[in-house]
């Protein structure tokens, strides 16, 4: 029986894993936010560990606010930066591993080609450069560790792209999205699967360093909200615009696709298509504004 804490645990891939917590047979979940554990304490995060034996820590907390980390760079760095220090600090103390969520916006994003584990980092905006110092913090700390690098993260939990695409299309008539960033939709439960089963298989003993998942395939913002509109059943006419008619306070990649293949062959997992898990969110925010009438 192994002890595993979950941070994050009110955000989308938090609340997956929370699902997921119950079906283990062979590990006791704690599943933690900010109420319950204050993460940027260091001495909080160390009396938790050493209070409850953890042996790993799956870090879904973070900052996520692309836009707004702009202006609030102290509370993202603190948040994706300082708080993943201290937790990879006092998995050194305590010999736990820590597994550590990361995401597409450590590159640059200006090639067509997908990008690979080891390619150069260079964040174009706050959020990306506090979520680069949070990886670059953990191997300094050098902890047993395991970084998964994920993209354009969505659920039936919180806020994202797909409920907002699912309201605006129900309640308007025509929109603009831009179709010149390129991506890969990420379904949290898809990833949630993964470290579950990297967790429950302790995988992680044989794997360490970084790792990319996202869904398969690619598509652009315009691609993603007129799928999320036809499986929603909405009419609205969406029409294709470019990033520069959405002034933005930070620059974001154009083409930020990740790699998968050294997690596919070192996991043994097969990922699903990014349209496919869509089907299973639309399902499920469906199936909960039923239950809501």
């Amino acid at each position: 029986m192994s002890n595993i804490l979950i941070t994050g645990a009110n955000g989308q891939l938090g609340n997956e894993m929370a699902t997921l917590a119950p079906q283990s047979a062979a590990n006791h979940y704690f599943l933690t936010d900010v109420a319950e554990l204050d993460i940027t304490d260091l001495e909080a995060v160390r009396a938790f560990v050493q209070a409850n034996r953890i042996d790993v820590i799956a870090n879904c907390a973070a900052y996520t606010n692309v836009d707004k980390a702009e202006d609030d760079t102290a509370t993202a760095d603190l948040i994706n930066h300082k708080a993943a220090e201290n937790l990879a600090i006092v998995c050194k103390e305590a010999d736990a591993f820590l597994i550590h969520i990361s995401t597409d916006y450590v590159f640059q994003g200006d090639k067509n080609i997908p990008c690979k584990e080891e390619e150069p980092t260079n964040p174009l905006g706050a959020y990306g450069r506090t979520k680069l110092a949070g990886e670059q913090a953990i191997a300094t700390v050098g902890c047993g560790s395991l970084i998964v690098r994920t993209a354009w993260l969505y659920s039936s939990y919180g806020n994202n792209f797909v409920k907002t695409m699912r309201r605006l299309t129900s309640e308007r008539d025509q929109l603009s999205v831009v179709f010149d960033q390129v991506g890969t939709p990420t379904f949290a439960g898809d990833l949630a699967a993964l470290l579950f089963k990297v967790i429950e298989e302790q995988l992680y003993l044989q794997h360490t360093g970084i790792y990319h998942f996202s869904n398969e395939g690619v598509c652009s913002w315009y691609d993603f909200a007129k799928e999320i509109a036809s499986l929603s059943g909405n009419s609205c006419d969406i029409q294709p615009c470019h990033s520069d008619e959405f002034p933005s306070k930070v620059k974001r990649p154009s083409f930020s696709v990740l790699d998968k293949t050294k997690l596919k062959r070192d996991f043994g997992v097969t990922v699903p298509y990014w349209k496919d898990s869509l089907v299973i969110c639309i399902r499920q925010l469906e199936e909960k504004a039923n239950q809501t009438v």
